[in-house]
């Protein structure tokens, strides 16, 4: 049973930068495949952006492509996301979890599990 333990988020300016951590347990966290998803207030979850276990595929949603980076330390068992130029739409409780080895698009939170408790983002104006 793998763990996931968000951390990192906070209050921030609009152009502000935060780092999200997301540290796993419980699997050997090299063969997982991880997501971040974002959910705001009143709104449905979100994709935010995908990294595959071998480091080589990243993926973002169209909103946070080129502001936001996802990496991985796979001795650390840990994925982070480096948020830029963070904007008050990106206010939200940002969740790590782990896509399942199935077909499909890296975007639909079907395909996930595993999921952490969160980490509050704020971004004011």
């Amino acid at each position: 049973q793998v763990q996931l333990v968000e951390s990192g988020g906070g209050l921030v300016q609009t152009g502000g930068s935060l780092r999200l951590s997301c540290a796993a347990s419980g699997r050997t966290f090299s063969t997982m495949s991880m997501g971040w998803f974002r959910q705001a207030a009143g709104k449905a979850r979100e994709f935010v952006a995908y990294i595959s276990r071998s480091d080589i595929t990243t993926s973002y949603a169209d909103a946070v492509k080129g502001r936001f980076t996802i990496s991985r330390d796979n001795t650390r068992n840990t994925v982070y996301l480096q948020m830029n130029s963070l904007k008050p739409e990106d206010t939200a409780v940002y969740y790590c979890a782990v896509r399942r080895d199935v077909t499909g698009t890296y975007n639909d939170g079907r395909y996930y599990y595993g999921w952490g408790q969160g980490t509050q983002v704020t971004v004011s104006s």
